[in-house]
C-alpha cells in the first residue's frame, strides 16, 4: 500500500539540544507543591503520549481488524476500547486538557475551544482557549498562542518539578493541543501554524524544526496523487451526495501543488508531525539522560478528514491505514534508540458522521441544525418580542455554552432568561436545557462514565467563571452544521457517547497484554503514567489503572 510514512527520514541527523524549559508570553504556570519522586527500578525512561485527534473508539472497534502496524502494536498491550471524555465539551481543547493533567475541564478551566467573556479588554469578546486576549490588537482568530488560561499543571510539569533534569517536549498539528498537553514549563512546544512549525515568539528553532519546515514544504510544493485504497476501504468507497454538486465519500487525497488546505486534511500532515517528533526525540536524545523524559504528540489529520469528509466513508478509512504506518515507523525510530518507552495512546473526542450518510445507513434521526436555534438567532428573536435592541444572546454554536448579555438589568435578564428556556425546550431538535445554577449546584459526578446524566456531564466540564448562563444539548445525531456548503460536513461536540467514548491503548515492550472493556476516563491517564515512575499526583479527579504483571503494575 502507497503511504507516507517515509516522511520521517527527515529526522535522520542528530543534534543534541540542550534543556532550557521556557514558558509563554503572559503565562501565569500553577503553583506544584513540592513533592518527592522515587522512581522504580522498572521506571520508563521515556513516556509518549499520544493524541489522535477525533480518533473515537467506533473509529478503532470498526476497524480495529485491518491494523497490521503502529496501532496493532499498541493492541497487544493494555487496551482500554471504553475510554471516556466523560464531559459534555467534547471539543480539542477541553479533550486535550484532561489527558495529562489528571483533571477534568471543570477544574482545567477549558470549558470549550472557545468562550464569551463580555469583560474581555477588546471589541471580540469570544476567547479562545489558547490565547491572550489581553495582547493588544488581537482577537479570537488573530491571536498570540499563551498556556493562560489552564490552571492546573500537565504530568510534565509535575516531573520537571520532581526532577528538574527531566525534558518536557510537545509536538502537534494544533496549537491546543500542543499547549495543553505540554503545559506552562516546556523544553520544547512546536505546532503547525498553516505554513510551518512554530512556536512561542523568541524562542530559537533547533536544526531538527527547520528541517521538518523545509521537508514539508517541498512535500507541500509537489502535487500528490491518489492514494491507493486498501482492500478492506473499497465498501466505503462510495459517494456520498450532501446538497448540490458536493460530494464525500470517494476522496483519495488527490492534492494540487501548493494546496495547504489540502495537505491538512490528509494523511500527510500526521506524517509531518510525527516525523517531527520523531526528530526531537532523536536529537534530543529523550529517554537517555538521568531522569524520565516525556513527549506528547497531537496528530490531528484524522480531526480535519472527519469535519471534511465524514467518519465513514473512503477517506477516513485510507487515513487511519495510512495513520498505522506512520505510528509503525514511528515505534521503529523509538526502538532503534534503545530507550525503553512507555506509549499511551488516546484522543481528544470522538466524531459523528455526516447525517446524509447516517439516513442512508439506518439513522433516520439523523439532521442538520436549525439555524432558529443559533444563540444570535434566537437572541434577535427574543429581542424582537420583548422590544430589546442590543445583542441579547451570545454563542458560537447552536448547541453548548449560551451566554446572556451582561448590558441588561437584573429584571431583564431574568426575563430573557425564562424566554430563553422556554423557546429551546420548544425547539423539536433540543433535548435538553440547564442553567449555569442547575449545574453548579450538582455534585461533581461519580462512577462510571458511560452511566452519566446529561448534567453530570456538564458539571463535569462546567467553570462559574467561564462556563455559559445555559447549556443546550441537541437531540442525538443532529449535527451542529446547518449548511454543508462550507468546508466542514461532520463534527463532534454533543454529550453523547459517539462523541465522548475514546480508546486507550497503553504499549511497553515486555508488557502483559490484555483487555479491560469497562469504562474508564482520559483522567485517568495522568496518574497511571505518574505512578510508573514513581510520582505522587494528589488531588486529581483521575485514577490510577493496573496495567497488569510486570512491569507494567504501578498501582499496586
Amino acid at each position: 500500500m502507497k503511504t507516507l510514512a517515509s516522511t520521517l527520514a527527515l529526522a535522520a541527523a542528530l543534534i543534541t539540544l540542550p534543556a532550557s524549559a521556557q514558558t509563554a508570553p503572559g503565562s501565569t504556570a500553577p503553583v506544584i507543591a513540592p513533592v518527592k519522586m522515587t522512581p522504580p527500578k522498572t521506571a520508563p525512561k521515556l513516556i509518549v503520549a499520544i493524541s489522535v485527534d477525533q480518533f473515537s473508539a467506533d473509529l478503532l472497534d470498526k476497524n480495529r481488524a485491518y491494523f497490521t502496524d503502529g496501532f496493532a502494536r499498541l493492541l497487544k498491550g493494555a487496551v482500554f476500547p471504553s475510554g471516556f471524555q466523560s464531559h459534555a465539551a467534547t471539543e480539542t481543547c477541553p479533550g486535550h486538557s484532561t489527558i495529562l493533567t489528571g483533571y477534568r475541564p471543570a477544574h482545567t478551566g477549558i470549558i470549550a475551544n472557545n468562550w464569551v467573556d463580555q469583560a474581555a479588554p477588546r471589541t471580540d469578546k469570544q476567547v479562545y482557549c489558547a490565547e491572550d486576549e489581553s495582547v493588544p490588537g488581537s482577537n479570537s482568530g488573530k491571536y498570540t498562542v499563551s498556556d493562560k488560561h489552564l490552571k492546573v499543571p500537565t504530568l510534565g510539569e509535575r516531573m520537571k518539578a520532581a526532577d528538574p533534569r527531566t525534558r518536557v517536549v510537545s509536538v502537534a498539528g494544533k496549537d491546543r493541543a500542543a499547549v495543553m498537553m505540554g503545559g506552562h514549563k516546556v523544553d520544547e512546544l512546536w505546532w503547525w501554524d498553516g505554513k510551518a512549525f512554530v512556536s512561542y515568539a523568541g524562542r530559537t528553532e533547533p536544526g531538527v524544526v527547520t528541517r521538518a519546515n523545509t521537508a514539508t514544504a517541498a512535500l507541500i510544493a509537489k502535487a500528490q496523487p491518489a492514494l491507493e485504497v486498501p482492500a478492506w476501504c473499497t465498501v466505503r468507497d462510495k459517494a456520498i451526495p450532501i446538497g448540490g454538486d458536493k460530494t464525500v465519500g470517494t476522496g483519495h487525497f488527490e492534492r494540487a501543488a501548493g494546496d495547504t488546505r489540502g495537505f491538512r486534511a490528509s494523511p500527510a500532515f500526521d506524517a509531518s508531525i510525527v516525523a517531527l517528533a520523531a526528530g526531537l526525540v532523536q536529537d534530543m536524545k529523550l529517554g537517555q539522560g538521568p531522569a524520565t523524559d516525556i513527549i506528547s504528540v497531537g496528530a490531528s489529520a484524522t480531526d480535519y478528514v472527519g469535519h471534511t469528509y465524514g467518519t465513514d466513508g473512503a477517506e477516513m478509512c485510507i487515513q487511519l491505514a495510512n495513520l498505522d504506518a506512520t505510528l509503525g515507523a514511528f515505534f521503529d525510530v523509538l526502538d532503534r534508540t534503545g530507550v525503553d518507552y512507555q506509549v499511551v495512546l488516546t484522543a481528544d473526542h470522538g466524531g459523528n458522521d455526516l447525517p446524509e450518510r447516517e439516513v442512508l445507513q439506518g439513522m433516520p434521526e439523523a439532521q442538520r441544525v436549525d439555524v432558529a436555534l443559533a444563540p444570535a438567532n434566537m437572541g434577535r428573536a427574543i429581542g424582537q418580542k420583548l422590544g430589546l435592541t442590543i445583542p441579547l444572546l451570545f454563542g458560537d454554536m447552536p448547541n453548548g455554552d449560551v451566554w446572556i448579555s451582561t448590558a441588561l438589568t437584573v429584571d431583564q435578564r431574568k426575563t430573557v432568561l425564562a424566554e430563553t428556556i422556554a423557546r429551546y425546550k420548544a425547539m423539536p431538535q433540543v433535548a435538553e436545557v440547564l442553567t449555569g445554577k442547575q449545574i453548579a449546584a450538582s455534585p461533581m459526578p461519580k462512577g462510571p462514565p458511560e452511566n452519566w446524566s446529561f448534567i453530570q456531564k456538564a458539571r463535569a466540564s462546567y467553570d462559574p467563571t467561564r462556563s455559559g448562563d445555559l447549556l443546550v444539548f441537541l437531540k442525538p445525531r443532529i449535527t451542529p452544521i446547518p449548511s454543508p456548503s462550507g468546508g466542514s460536513v461532520a463534527t463532534h461536540g454533543s454529550p453523547y457517547n459517539y462523541d465522548r467514548r475514546v480508546p486507550i491503548l497503553f504499549w511497553r515492550k515486555g508488557m502483559t497484554g490484555f483487555e479491560q472493556p469497562a469504562g474508564v476516563e482520559t483522567v485517568d491517564i495522568a496518574p497511571t503514567l505518574a505512578a510508573l515512575i514513581g510520582l505522587p499526583v494528589p488531588g486529581v479527579d483521575g485514577k490510577c489503572l493496573d496495567l497488569g504483571a510486570g512491569k507494567g503494575a504501578p498501582c499496586r
